[in-house]
């Protein structure tokens, strides 16, 4: 079976050329599609200049979000390589070695796998995946602090989990993952009403509604320079908003949040979301 590899692009053309730089010679990946996320600089001059058989540059009308960019490269890959298997990536990822994404596709070959995503190193910090949260936990995870004892306790798989050299998480990160065609056309896709943020809740939830596991490799790790792109584009406050509207839209629509839930889920949003207005604001006023 051939394998694609996609790569989200928005306003990061180093990022995206390194990474390139990085895989364009591995034998393994047959069609690499990079999804420019109608970039406001120059990214898609600058995508469009690179001269590879192997690699085609797509540039999206307009930035529907993550989960947009990600179905329109799949079904475009799909469309060239027929049944595949299908490599989704961030733009700010290092793969250290070819064999490193020969390990996965290994995994992904196995039955009843749905996704299958390395060890990733963010910021010095391993992310290994994370269990799937309930409303409540969710409102917990609104509350300043608090959403730190609720994510160790709660939401973290204990070390122990890892020790094998794979494991069976809830959810995966979605910086980088592997993944089937045959998979994402059963799921229908990823949710393009999500614009940001909870792609990685709503693949989970579909692949558990097919009996399909999401694994991850304890052995192969990959870097990422985690939201280089999102920090560069964003202020805290439009990135917080986002987030939590795609939190309300998963818990409303996949974990079916009742109406108390989804009325805590707005409350504690909108204090953090005031908190933070106030602390960065005073920021401001001192510099």
């Amino acid at each position: 079976m051939k394998t694609g590899m996609l790569i989200i692009n928005y306003n990061d053309y180093p990022s995206t050329k390194k990474l390139l730089n990085n895989i364009k010679n591995y034998s393994i990946i047959d069609k690499v599609i990079v999804v420019d996320n109608n970039s406001t600089d120059d990214s898609k001059k600058k995508l469009k200049s690179l001269k590879d058989p192997k690699i085609e540059i797509i540039v999206s009308k307009k930035n529907n979000g993550y989960s947009s960019a990600i179905n329109l490269g799949c079904k475009e890959l799909i469309k060239q390589l027929g049944q595949c298997n299908i490599i989704i990536s961030n733009s700010d990822i290092i793969i250290q070695q070819e064999q490193d994404i020969k390990n996965l596709l290994e995994l992904l070959s196995k039955k009843n796998i749905g996704v299958v995503a390395p060890t990733v190193l963010e910021r010095g910090i391993l992310n290994r995946g994370w269990k799937q949260p309930t409303p409540w936990i969710e409102c917990l995870m609104n509350i300043p602090y608090i959403h730190r004892i609720v994510r160790k306790k709660l939401l973290n798989y204990k070390e122990n989990h890892y020790q094998q050299n794979t494991s069976i998480v809830d959810i995966v990160s979605g910086c980088f993952f592997l993944i089937k065609s045959t998979t994402m056309q059963e799921i229908d896709f990823l949710d393009e009403n999500l614009f940001l943020y909870y792609e990685e809740n709503v693949l989970a939830t579909k692949l558990k509604k097919i009996n399909k596991k999401s694994i991850i490799d304890n052995k192969t790790m990959i870097v990422h320079n985690h939201s280089v792109t999102i920090d560069k584009n964003m202020n805290l406050i439009k990135k917080y908003k986002i987030q939590k509207k795609s939190q309300y839209y998963f818990e409303k629509e996949y974990n079916k949040a009742n109406i108390i839930q989804r009325i805590l889920l707005k409350l504690t949003a909108t204090i953090t979301q005031g908190i933070l207005s106030i602390y960065y604001f005073g920021k401001d006023l001192v510099k």
